[in-house]
């Protein structure tokens, strides 16, 4: 330690040996900066982490791009698929040419009755194709039996359709892998129709809600019970989510110079991750407040530590003073050792918080459910320098000020009274 201390500049050994002629007090000091660091770095980089858990979700879910007429999600269809779209395959096409583009999942949505032959309940249905599954990865939590394009299973078979249904409408109508029940549903033409499903899988979307009406049918199904050849949305999924403000702007230029028959609106994932934006919003809130809070005990303590300093030393001050030193070297001197202090602070609270994060990628810590959800998650910290760096800088900042407040009352003491001074 020593010799690290000996490589310092000189004005920087003597903000160090002047900071260890109380040391217990410049330790507590660094102790309440080091967790102001990592409870801010801490909590940021868990927002960071729920950010991008909830961006990846709701960007697997919904697609990253989607594709409809304009005004699909703002007002309620006449009859099924009446603002849907047709002819998709020159769309498909166009949009599969671009490199950042993984896949381009057709799908339809619908509502009706669902029947086990003894109860009914409603239902709020999706039609997808083969691939819908592969898309959405990890983030599909899958209770019992296989996604309708699991690759041990056979594919779509239109002599006995398959079908997927969240976890509890299943329990509501007692049904189970290998049942059947029934669909019934109005059609585009306005009658109704009726088909008979196996139950191929249950799954759960951690939102009880859902769960107790949602399910999956394969989109050729959808499509032969509601008598129509169209989709209600393209969803474009994209290998790198921070893409989708590029292509959204390539791929709307494209679609203006494109002779369709219908106009085609583009929706990015944030326009309709309304649980990513409430939850974003109020972790910001709450982070902004924590910074502040923090912020005010670092000020409060620093500014406590260094008055006492500068009250301590009142007659060495006066002793510079008669000596020649100008007011604003004394100055630099007690923010020398502040600065020094809140350096000290901030590396060990970004230390500490690197080592929670690796502590975190090896030990299994859940969360709770949040609100309106059944299932918790795995407790995850995201360790980001440019968190470090803003916490840092702001530290440092708060650290400077309390010690130009205390010491530059000090210095206007007069000499001879500072020379007196017990």
């Amino acid at each position: 330690m020593g010799k690290l201390i000996s490589l310092l500049p000189y004005s920087l050994r003597l903000a160090w040996l002047n900071l260890l002629r109380n040391g217990r007090r410049s330790a507590l000091s660094i102790l309440i900066i080091t967790i102001a660091v990592f409870a801010l770095t801490s909590a940021g980089g868990f927002g960071l982490y729920t950010y991008d858990s909830l961006k990846e979700s709701t960007a697997r879910d919904t697609g990253h791009l989607t594709l409809s007429q304009p005004g699909y999600f703002e007002s309620d269809e006449e009859m099924p698929l009446s603002n849907g779209l047709s002819d998709t395959s020159e769309l498909i096409r166009t949009m599969m040419k671009y490199d950042e583009v993984r896949g381009v999942q057709p799908r339809i949505d619908f509502t009706g009755l669902i029947s086990n032959g003894v109860k009914s309940t409603i239902f709020m249905g999706t039609g997808v194709n083969d691939r819908e599954f592969d898309m959405k990865g990890p983030f599909l939590d899958m209770r019992s039996g296989k996604t309708l394009t699991d690759i041990t299973s056979s594919r779509y078979d239109v002599m006995e359709p398959e079908i997927m249904l969240g976890v509890d409408l299943a329990r509501n109508l007692n049904v189970s892998v290998g049942d059947w029940v029934t669909l019934l549903a109005t059609t585009s033409e306005g009658a109704l129709n009726a088909f008979d499903f196996k139950v191929h899988g249950t799954y759960s979307t951690g939102v009880p809600e859902l769960d107790k009406r949602q399910l999956y049918i394969h989109i050729d199904s959808a499509q032969e019970l509601l008598l129509s050849e169209k989709v209600s949305t393209l969803s474009v999924f994209l290998f790198d989510t921070e893409k989708t403000a590029e292509l959204h702007q390539r791929l709307a230029q494209e679609l203006e110079t494109m002779p369709l028959d219908y106009d085609v609106e583009i929706t990015p994932w944030q326009e309709r991750a309304f649980f990513y934006n409430k939850v974003k919003d109020l972790y910001d809130l709450i982070f902004g407040v924590m910074g502040f809070v923090m912020g005010l005990v670092v000020f409060v303590a620093l500014f406590n530590t260094m008055t006492m300093s500068v009250t301590e030393r009142t007659r060495e001050i006066g002793t510079l003073s008669a000596l020649g030193s100008y007011p604003n070297e004394i100055i630099h001197s007690f923010l020398r050792e502040a600065g020094l202090l809140a350096v000290i602070g901030v590396v060990l609270g970004a230390v500490i918080t690197a080592l929670t994060t690796i502590l975190l990628l090896v030990v299994d810590v859940q969360m709770p459910p949040p609100p309106g959800r059944t299932d918790g998650y795995p407790l995850n910290i995201y360790f980001s320098f440019e968190l470090v760096a803003y916490a840092g800088v702001g530290v440092v900042c708060i650290c400077l000020l309390a010690a130009y407040l205390s010491a530059k009352k000090g210095v206007k003491k007069p000499i001879t009274e500072a020379l007196i001074y017990v």
